[in-house]
């Protein structure tokens, strides 16, 4: 299923739910909301995207603990889920989805490697997180991260 086919069917399921969604984004800067929001009518089911590129922006805008970034690292599980919790208490939605990660084409190390991204769904008070490592170039990364973000929310709607 391409993007615009995930948006229309998560736009479905968010209108019959009632639910709002917001996005926490920091690797992908802003491109799940931005393929939300290309949906005519999207202010229904989108309340707000963050982008918490910086590591003080996810503390400033998120909530993030910065001692939780300096131990764990921004791209680490801890992280994503604060990121996705935060998004939630900072907005009017029901339900977030966060991701952080390496989308290089450097930056990467040894134990997070590019094409590292942590994701993490809230859907009824309940926070799922997920590691993936996805291979290619830097919009690759993004564009893979934008995919597995809007089709793990839609199998948590389910």
């Amino acid at each position: 299923m391409d993007t615009r086919s995930l948006c229309l069917e998560l736009s479905r399921r968010l209108l019959g739910m009632g639910q709002m969604l917001v996005t926490a984004e920091s690797c992908t800067g802003g491109l799940i909301a931005a393929r939300c929001t290309d949906l005519a009518g999207s202010s229904q089911w989108f309340e707000r995207g963050f982008v918490s590129y910086s590591n003080a922006a996810k503390t400033d805008l998120l909530d993030v603990p910065s001692a939780l970034i300096a131990q764990n690292g921004a791209v680490s599980e801890v992280v994503v889920r604060a990121m996705a919790m935060g998004a939630l208490a900072h907005s009017h939605a029901h339900v977030s989805v966060a991701v952080t990660g390496i989308a290089g084409p450097s930056g990467g190390s040894p134990d997070k490697p590019v094409g590292t991204v942590w994701f993490a769904w809230c859907v009824d008070h309940h926070v799922d997180s997920e590691l993936r490592v996805f291979e290619g170039d830097r919009h690759a990364v993004r564009e893979a991260t934008v995919q597995h973000a809007l089709r793990g929310l839609l199998a948590r709607l389910e």
